[in-house]
């Protein structure tokens, strides 16, 4: 065999297998990604305040017991860790002992405040399947002292200015392959419930002033122009797993809808004042393949301009 073929078919096989080994070492190993991020509305608060941001564990384990996971989470020394969704995995005869076992053991270290994701969303709307594993599981993170937000809010002080946490839920619908539902700020608002007054208060250029600080968890990023038009001061979404294979300077390549190079799908980004950051996750499911794009547990310092 000519031996320019054979180097030729050398470089490729070690290629290969150096993208086998890449993507074995970042589908167990994560990576704490630190961000910073200012406001005027929380200009006069006494201090910085420190926010865990976890998604996508999908069941995932970093040590017996994520021991490892938990450790990194005891030292970045959060005052506040919200969880943004899928942290189990909704299949049929799935278990999700660890992920419930993980999320259990987080009301030790700080509070937690905690919105679902469209696995978890598809065990609680699919009883058929189901039966009543996602009322347990709710009751389980509850009675551990887990804040669960259902389209719902929770207001934390912040001696002259407040943090106020939305937990949005967005029917299974809204996840369907190949396709795209449309979402109005009117209809974030009505999935919480708020009056028209109320909502005019948070959409953008409302021309109204809001002193409370506004953090959106919202699973899917695909509506975050949404999101943004609705007022959120930052949304934090996960989902994608960061597009399964990131290419430097495109980002993430597909989404679990089918979406090539989504804008968004596992960084920050500064849209005028607000602020969007999208997680690459913790676990992965089904496809089990992750280059370039290692998992990650983002801590953000949160404070005043």
């Amino acid at each position: 065999m000519n031996p320019f073929i054979i180097i030729g078919l050398l470089i490729v096989l070690a290629i290969i297998l150096a993208v086998i080994f890449e993507i074995h070492r970042e589908l167990h190993h994560f990576q704490v990604t630190s961000y910073s991020v200012r406001s005027k509305k929380l200009r006069g608060i006494s201090r910085d305040m420190k926010l865990l941001f976890l998604s996508d564990l999908h069941n995932w384990t970093y040590g017996q017991g994520n021991e490892t996971l938990l450790e990194s989470i005891r030292s970045e020394e959060p005052d506040l860790i919200l969880v943004g969704g899928d942290m189990l995995v909704g299949k049929e005869k799935a278990v999700f002992d660890n992920a419930l076992d993980f999320l259990r053991a987080l009301p030790e270290i700080c509070p937690v405040i905690c919105a679902n994701g469209n696995h978890e969303q598809r065990v609680k709307e699919d009883t058929k399947t189901y039966g009543d594993v996602y009322a347990g599981y709710k009751k389980a993170l509850k009675d551990s002292g887990i804040h669960v937000l259902e389209n719902e809010s929770i207001r934390v002080e912040l001696g002259s200015r407040d943090l106020v946490i939305y937990g949005l839920e967005l029917p299974s619908a809204s996840y369907k392959k190949f396709k795209k539902s449309p979402l109005t700020p009117r209809e974030i608002s009505g999935y919480f419930g708020l009056t028209e007054e109320e909502s005019g208060k948070y959409r953008a250029g409302a021309g109204k002033e809001e002193k409370s600080y506004k953090i959106l968890l919202a699973h899917n990023p695909a509506y975050m122009e949404a999101y943004l038009d609705w007022g959120a001061d930052m949304v934090l979404s996960g989902h994608l797993h960061g597009g399964l294979i990131r290419v430097p300077g495109l980002g993430g390549i597909v989404t679990p809808q089918g979406f090539l190079f989504p804008k968004y799908s596992g960084e920050i980004t500064q849209e005028g004042e607000r602020t969007v950051i999208v997680s690459r996750g913790l676990g992965t499911h089904t496809l089990n393949i992750r280059l370039f794009n290692p998992p990650e547990l983002i801590s953000i310092q949160l404070g005043g301009e």
